[in-house]
């Protein structure tokens, strides 16, 4: 397959007034300042290649002002004082004002991300539900009550943890950031918020929204930075009590050991991106193939295959392989690539042009093993960042394509005849953030389901609890530690304190 990206004359692409006035600074106790270093890095457009502007790089001397900025909030009267009912209205005049700006805020995002403008749409009103939800929280946070015993009582309260920091990766950031600030305010805690590198505009943005929501100055604050500097001053400050990742699985495990002499409270969601989605010869193909599609390429809060549950290892039963596959490779030819704003793209750019290179290697990578592309990834010469989604077929459960993280829209296509084979297969990986199940048979599907070693397993869909609020999501094995989302997140942020009552 050989294709030009839908494109959009410069003129036409939007370039919103945020982007202007020089360098963004940090968020600091309320005040916008630059890094102390006076170091910048360039946030670039991966559609264009082109500079979109620059933000301050803070420094461990950025980190300290922060956290110290948050501590203080955490302890003042203004912050510490609050009722439970009145943090609940707090976050929702964020949602809010989130709300009342959607339309800039996704606009940035397509710019930064390069995710299409209607999934930038989508993922802005996550954001939304997201705060909403958790401001039903903070009345509802209770403590327990022991069995009475002769002369003594005794209680239990939740209590906020301190100093909360969230490190958010680069794709969806201001849903990720709507997923850190929720439960952080919801318990009590205040934060400091470091988005990814490559994307920080949403994020900063909602900085300056949040000054007209009579947040206190330090509840919130945001540092942008190289993760080697910023971050790494983050995980290992001992004024830090809580940490909150989403990333790679090699970052989560040096914030474990950055953090353990401090022993901070650390949840990680460390994706994994190599998620077993199984389709029974039972099932409704059509469907499964479309789910299959969404899954890995850019359907269901993925842009350009790059997220953290994406299904791409595909196990198909082998009586319906071929029909499978023809179905999936024609949900796939209506997966249009182009600008994020053009209305006919479906998938925009990867990343980085760093992040591009790698993906196309797996290419030859495949080749290289004796895989053979049933779709391949070419695209015109001078096509950008641009790569179209791939199926990698005859492939075994030893090759690296089946094997490692791409990050990208490349799927590998097993098949199977044997379900206590296929539960090994789909069990054979280091991570445990999700699975898929397509079948008719209602037994089958429970037995499976249980049987997959995944902290999400999803039932003829794909996707669904992964922004879901109300649900919890996290991994097993190297996809993670702890909960997002669900009551079990509230465990995250608070700790128990016993009390006990002579009486």
């Amino acid at each position: 397959m050989s294709a030009a990206p839908l494109t959009l004359a410069p003129a036409d692409r939007p370039s919103p007034a945020f982007l202007d006035g020089g360098p963004k600074k940090l968020l600091i106790g309320g005040a916008w300042v630059p890094a102390r270093s006076g170091g910048t890095i360039e946030t670039v457009d991966p559609t264009t290649e082109r500079v979109l502007t620059s933000v301050a790089a803070a420094g461990p001397e950025d980190v300290d002002l922060a956290v110290a900025a948050a501590r203080r909030a955490f302890e003042d009267p203004s912050w510490a004082g609050r009722t439970p009912y009145e943090r609940g209205l707090l976050l929702l005049r964020i949602a809010d004002a989130i709300e009342e700006n959607a339309g800039e805020l996704a606009v940035l995002d397509s710019l930064d991300t390069g995710a299409p403008i209607r999934l930038s749409h989508w993922f802005v009103a996550r954001a939304v539900e997201v705060v909403r939800h958790y401001a039903g929280w903070p009345t509802k946070i209770y403590g327990q009550t022991a069995p009475p015993r002769p002369g003594a009582f005794g209680y239990t309260l939740r209590r906020p943890l301190g100093v909360a920091v969230g490190i958010t990766a680069g794709n969806g950031p201001l849903l990720q950031a709507a997923r850190k600030i929720g439960p952080a305010l919801a318990t009590g805690n205040t934060l400091v918020l470091k988005p990814a590198g490559q994307s920080p505009l949403t994020v900063l943005r909602l900085g300056e929204l949040l000054a007209d929501t009579g947040l206190p100055d330090g509840v919130v604050n945001i540092l942008t930075g190289h993760g080697q500097v910023a971050g790494e001053a983050i995980v290992s400050h001992p004024g830090v009590d809580k940490i909150s990742f989403t990333g790679s699985a090699a970052v989560g495990k040096h914030i474990l050991r950055a953090s353990a002499n401090t022993l901070k409270r650390v949840t990680l969601e460390l994706g994994g991106g190599k998620s077993p989605n199984i389709v029974f010869a039972d099932a409704d193909l059509k469907a499964a193939a479309r789910g299959a599609a969404a899954g890995f390429a850019a359907g269901f809060a993925v842009s350009g295959g790059q997220g953290c549950v994406t299904g791409t290892r595909i196990f198909v039963e082998e009586s319906v392989r071929e029909e499978f596959a023809r179905l999936l490779t024609g949900e796939l030819a209506t997966y249009t690539l182009g600008d994020p704003f053009h209305p006919g793209t479906r998938m925009g750019p990867l990343a980085s042009r760093r992040h591009f290179e790698r993906v196309t290697s797996y290419l030859d990578i495949a080749r290289e093993e004796g895989a053979r592309l049933r779709r391949d990834g070419e695209l015109a010469e001078g096509s950008g960042l641009f790569f179209p989604p791939v199926v990698v077929d005859d492939v075994t459960d030893d090759m690296r394509t089946a094997r490692e993280e791409v990050f990208g829209p490349v799927a590998a296509l097993m098949s199977f005849t044997d379900e206590a084979e296929l539960l090994r297969l789909a069990n054979d990986t280091g991570h445990g953030l999700a699975a898929a199940v397509w079948t008719r048979d209602l037994a089958r599907a429970h037995r499976v389901a249980d049987a997959l070693r995944a902290a999400a397993v999803w039932i003829n869909t794909y996707g669904r609890t992964s922004t879901d609020s109300d649900l919890p999501f996290g991994g097993h094995e190297q996809s993670g530690t702890g909960h997002e989302h669900g009551t079990q997140v509230l465990d995250a942020y608070t700790e128990t304190k016993t009390v006990m009552i002579q009486t």
